[in-house]
């Protein structure tokens, strides 16, 4: 097991240098492009010329791609040419808006849409199952900027109960959570369900399953000791990478309410080519996505002993 880890640990640095490598020659193989970006595009090159001999822009490149990772690893990502601020001050804070986000969502999407997909799947082609299917393929047809537009019109304009914005400007409200939490939810946690119906589905017609229930075992100790474990290995993955796509997947929702999150702050920094923040937030999601995957892979192997001791 303590192989098995490290190896996933030695291939999650191998991958966050790969990625960083390909970030810094996109981001900054011409240093002129770099100066226009920073210093704004009415300077003449005399003045890019300076900035770029004062930032060491004409040290050989893979001396200027070390110096550039190690300020990263310290956390030094350089100055923020649209907030005028170090690009750690906008970033972090903004990063832990979408956590409160994404751990909000998950909290309500996961027991929902486990719940329901077993349900599903341990009575499949009944009434519950197409309901709960149906419902699934509706909710997640519907996109998530559709779902916010409906939530809007009504619990703002109509019944009046929530506030339209999330911005936090006065200090964490739970009131402002309810609209994004809810238009991320409803889209989805039929795909999880759906997800989690299938594979329980499919574990229900195994032949040990039948064979505990012949035996007399109780079906709460048939579904919760022998079916549950290996129904859950499909969805487990699926979940993992819902974290993914809550981190910068969804630029919408946080856009449309206002939520000043890590989506919201990437498109901005696209929008206004602040490069430096751009590297950072391209940084931050590949080291979310390999860190979850990371950890999906060693949750596979408790769900899956054939794994583990392969």
């Amino acid at each position: 097991m303590l192989i098995f880890i490290t190896r996933r640990l030695g291939l999650m640095a191998l991958t966050m240098i790969t990625v960083s490598v390909l970030v810094f020659l996109l981001m900054e193989i011409s240093p002129g492009t770099v100066a226009q970006k920073v210093l704004g595009p009415y300077t003449n090159d005399e003045q890019r010329q300076l900035w770029l001999e004062q930032n060491g822009y004409f040290r050989p490149f893979y001396v200027r791609y070390l110096s550039w990772l190690g300020h990263f690893m310290t956390g030094d990502f350089g100055p923020s040419i649209r907030f005028k601020v170090p690009v750690a001050e906008v970033l972090w804070p903004r990063l832990a808006n979408t956590g409160i986000l994404a751990g909000s969502v998950l909290a309500v999407m996961v027991p929902l849409s486990l719940s329901l997909g077993v349900l599903a799947g341990m009575r499949e082609g009944s009434k519950l199952d197409r309901s709960i299917t149906v419902a699934g393929v509706v909710t997640t047809s519907v996109p998530e900027f559709a779902s916010a537009v409906f939530l809007t019109a009504t619990f703002v304009f109509w019944l009046g109960w929530l506030p339209g914005t999330s911005t936090m400007s006065e200090g964490w409200r739970l009131n402002q959570m309810v609209l994004p939490v809810a238009a991320l939810v409803l889209y989805d946690f039929g795909y999880v369900a759906r997800m989690t119906r299938a594979s329980m589905a499919e574990v229900m017609t195994t032949p040990y399953i039948r064979t505990a229930i012949l035996k007399g075992l109780p079906y709460w100790r048939v579904i919760l000791r022998h079916a549950l474990r290996n129904a859950l290995i499909a969805p487990f993955t699926v979940i993992m990478l819902q974290i993914n796509w809550l981190l910068s997947g969804v630029i919408v929702v946080e856009f449309f309410f206002a939520y000043k999150g890590f989506g919201a702050t990437l498109l901005e920094a696209s929008l206004n080519q602040d490069i430096y923040l751009i590297e950072a937030c391209a940084m931050v999601s590949v080291f979310v996505a390999v860190t979850t995957q990371t950890i999906a892979d060693v949750g596979y192997t408790f769900l899956n002993p054939r794994i583990r001791f392969q």
